[in-house]
């Protein structure tokens, strides 16, 4: 009996019951200053989702290697094993300390792509820069300077400099980014952390944020191109490598050029479903509210093969039957 494959299988629902399983999980942890426990329901949650999608699928992108995390390592093999065969990507939660603080943008990825949709990438950094779709091709050069790709930018979305939004984490490295920028007359919307949510945020215009700028996961780069691939829209991204470890490190990988300039096709290829759902709110999506014993999730869910945006608002009703209150409405 056939399995079928990806394209004749939408697994857009079956992707957000995963992100909101584990979305809801973290939240319970909302601001108690345990990062562990946070994390660790996120993955819990998501574990036990995933494992009963009809898929045949293997985790190219998860928490780290299976010597080194009991669950959801690369190489796992997730789903009933009856479905088409898929590499998974994921981020139970994004910003564990995120949540332990009760801060912005924390939330719960996943990308399901066809077998070999994506590259296994080593837990390194990645200077990346991203923008959303509906622009003109090569628009942002990670080797150009910040002014230029500002300018650029500026030009093909038909406004000033002074109206664009830069993303950038807040860190001591992104000193000198963030003083080009502002020199350039582009505004700025630093985060605290949420690599993953910042690039992802630069394909929604009512998010604010036209480009994200910056060093930051390698893996987490892996899964923001698939929200990218998704809708057309273009990410530049190249591993930085520090030390003579971390190149020896990339090579355990198979990268031979550590300078390779990896492109959003390039790091998530294929038919790609990517979904993710809020546990605290960004520019993007609303954190998981509590109200009268019930509990609301909002997720984003998008797909290659249509290029749509679907925001879904999901309402959890604990106060009945278990199996019943853990679906989607």
């Amino acid at each position: 009996m056939s399995k079928g494959t990806v394209a004749s299988r939408n697994l857009a629902m079956e992707a957000v019951r995963v992100t909101e399983a584990a979305a809801l999980a973290a939240s319970r942890f909302l601001g108690r200053g345990d990062e562990q426990a946070a994390d660790r329901a996120a993955v819990d949650a998501m574990h036990a989702a995933l494992l009963g999608l009809t898929i045949d699928g293997v985790i190219r992108i998860g928490e780290g290697g299976k010597d080194e995390v009991e669950r959801l390592y690369v190489g796992e093999k997730i789903g009933t094993g009856e479905g088409p065969e898929v590499d998974v990507a994921l981020m139970p939660l994004e910003g564990a300390t995120i949540i332990a603080k009760g801060e912005p943008n924390g939330i719960s990825v996943i990308a399901i792509s066809e077998k070999g949709g994506f590259g296994e990438m080593p837990a390194l950094y990645m200077d990346k820069i991203a923008v959303g779709g509906g622009l003109p091709a090569d628009v942002i050069s990670l080797d150009a300077e910040p002014a230029v790709n500002l300018k650029a930018l500026a030009q093909a979305k038909g406004v000033k400099v002074g109206e664009i939004v830069a993303c950038v984490l807040d860190r001591p490295r992104h000193r000198d980014l963030i003083a080009k920028v502002r020199e350039a007359g582009a505004r700025i919307l630093l985060i605290a952390d949420g690599d993953v949510s910042g690039v992802v945020s630069t394909i929604w215009p009512e998010s604010g944020i036209d480009i994200y700028m910056g060093i930051g996961g390698a893996r987490e780069g892996v899964l923001a191109a698939a929200a990218l691939a998704c809708v057309g829209g273009q990410m530049q991204g190249r591993l930085v490598i520090r030390n003579d470890d971390e190149r020896l490190l990339a090579s355990t990988y198979g990268i031979a050029d550590p300078k390779r300039l990896y492109t959003a096709t390039d790091m998530a290829g294929g038919d790609v479903t990517f979904a993710a759902t809020g546990v605290t709110g960004g520019p993007m999506l609303n954190g998981v509210k509590r109200r009268h014993g019930a509990m609301m999730t909002h997720s984003l869910v998008v797909r290659s093969r249509t290029g749509n945006l679907h925001f879904i608002e999901a309402f959890h009703d604990f106060g009945r039957v278990s199996a019943v209150a853990q679906r989607s409405c």
